[in-house]
């Protein structure tokens, strides 16, 4: 094993990835097409990025990096908060998922998601809905990574 594979663990295009094919997550959000790492249309529309927080551990193996789920409503302002809270739960309990699922060859292996704070509605200046909770992903580098 590579003592600089912990850096290719990305939490970001995991997650990403796997809420991309969920199929509750698609549902929930309307349609596929509809999770990426950029604010944008359809809506609503959920971003996935790297959160703030989190931790590199000791930086040989085990992390808990913060991954952020950013829900974005229509700049009209639907859904309502009711059902954008419901929307990103929906989200949260699909990434939560992840460490029951086997892990491919050169993708890190999650091992725990826990949420790292508050759900909090967050909406754009221009008024736009969005809703956005930390997730703490505990992952390694899968043991066949070269």
């Amino acid at each position: 094993m590579d003592a600089y594979a912990v850096a290719d663990a990305d939490p970001v295009s995991a997650v990403l990835a796997w809420l991309s094919e969920h199929p509750k997550v698609e549902e929930v959000l309307g349609g596929p097409g509809r999770v990426s790492g950029a604010r944008e249309a359809p809506w609503p529309h959920l971003r996935v990025t790297l959160g703030p927080g989190g931790s590199l551990g000791d930086l040989t193996w085990l992390t808990q990096p913060e991954v952020s789920l950013e829900l974005f409503g229509d700049p009209a302002g639907w859904p309502g908060p009711a059902a954008m809270l419901r929307i990103l739960k929906v989200c949260a309990i699909a990434v939560a998922e992840m460490p029951e699922s086997e892990s491919a060859s050169g993708r890190p292996v999650i091992s725990g998601i826990r949420p790292s704070g508050v759900l909090l509605e967050s909406p754009l200046e221009t008024g736009q809905p969005r809703w956005v909770l930390g997730l703490l992903v505990t992952l390694h580098p899968h043991p066949e990574t070269p």
